[in-house]
């Protein structure tokens, strides 16, 4: 009994997830909208959801905001996290390649394009801001297949039902696991690499600033684009001007190991500099689409905090939140 009862209790949570996923899908996106607005009220109200994450990360990156701008900025994040979770569930029904122009445009998408119908391999990072889900849908839906790296599910009927419907669209995921062999076979054969490139890498990984504050990044994903020659390619996929199912796609750089003047892709340190200076160029913005709730900045290691205080950093932390 006691190896059964998981297992009851995993498949039980599976179906309630279905069973809400009908029925989102059966919403129009204004109601989907309303009710999004809805439950972010609760989430900041008299739930406060991870209130003290959220507001130790804003009040880090705008020391000058506001309470009530802190406020209305974590109420928009929430709105914008459930929208996320309305909209993925909709792209299995409502978007598909013969209407994909009505909600996605693509912004500099000729180098993007250019770098994935060649033969060489790729690494596509972009970070937890606006829809990457339907990014890496509508990558798939255009024809170009992608391997992204994850940590599996607990619930596996969860886990195989999320690998499923990103294996329809081409996106394939592998466990974070020993995945390094994989991954590097997958790169020799030319293939794509999609990477959630701003995850705490402990106090091991190589810290750097984004968005202004001490972050520690995993090594690896300059090592993939280093060791490979693959260009690294930073992109994003936000929300328009707040409307369901509409979406801007943009690449925002290429650091190409074979056409490298500015030395980016010299060593782990300034590769992983330059991508998370770009990725805080993608959020700028539309800071509202950030998932400001997870724990991405931790406290350095004293010798590593003290470098970082010597480097400059840019004009992303003070920046006005307005936009939100």
């Amino acid at each position: 009994m006691s190896r059964i009862r998981p297992i009851v209790s995993d498949f039980a949570a599976y179906a309630l997830v279905r069973v809400l996923i009908a029925i989102v899908q059966t919403l129009p996106t204004d109601m989907g909208d309303s009710i999004c607005r809805g439950l972010a009220r609760l989430a900041t109200g008299p739930l406060r959801i991870r209130r003290r994450i959220t507001q130790e990360n804003l009040s880090h990156c705008f020391p000058h905001a506001t309470p009530l701008e802190l406020q209305r900025l974590t109420r928009a994040m929430w709105h914008h996290l459930l929208l996320m979770s309305l909209e993925v569930a909709w792209a299995q029904r409502r978007l598909h390649l013969c209407n994909w122009s009505d909600h996605v445009q693509f912004r500099d998408n000729k180098a993007l394009l250019r770098y994935l119908l060649s033969d060489r391999p790729t690494v596509l990072v972009t970070g937890h801001f606006g829809n990457f889900e339907i990014g890496g849908y509508v990558i798939g839906l255009m024809g170009f297949p992608s391997t992204s790296i994850a940590r599996r599910l607990d619930n596996r009927f969860l886990d195989d039902w999320v690998g499923r419907f990103r294996a329809a669209r081409g996106q394939f995921m592998v466990d974070k696991i020993g995945c390094a062999p994989l991954i590097e076979e997958h790169l020799r054969n030319g293939g794509t690499l999609s990477l959630l490139a701003d995850q705490h890498a402990g106090e091991k990984g190589c810290w750097v600033n984004f968005l202004g504050i001490p972050a520690s990044c995993h090594k690896a994903l300059a090592l993939f684009t280093m060791s490979s020659g693959a260009p690294m390619i930073t992109g994003y996929t936000r929300r328009i001007d707040g409307v369901p199912m509409k979406f801007e796609s943009g690449c925002v750089a290429v650091a190409d190991p074979q056409n490298d003047a500015d030395g980016v892709c010299e060593s782990v340190t300034r590769l992983t500099q330059w991508y998370n200076a770009k990725l805080a160029d993608a959020i700028r913005p539309a800071v509202e689409q950030y998932w400001w709730l997870h724990r991405r900045w931790r406290t350095p290691p004293e010798r590593i905090g003290k470098r970082l205080q010597r480097q400059p950093l840019g004009a992303d932390r003070g920046q006005s939140i307005q936009a939100a």
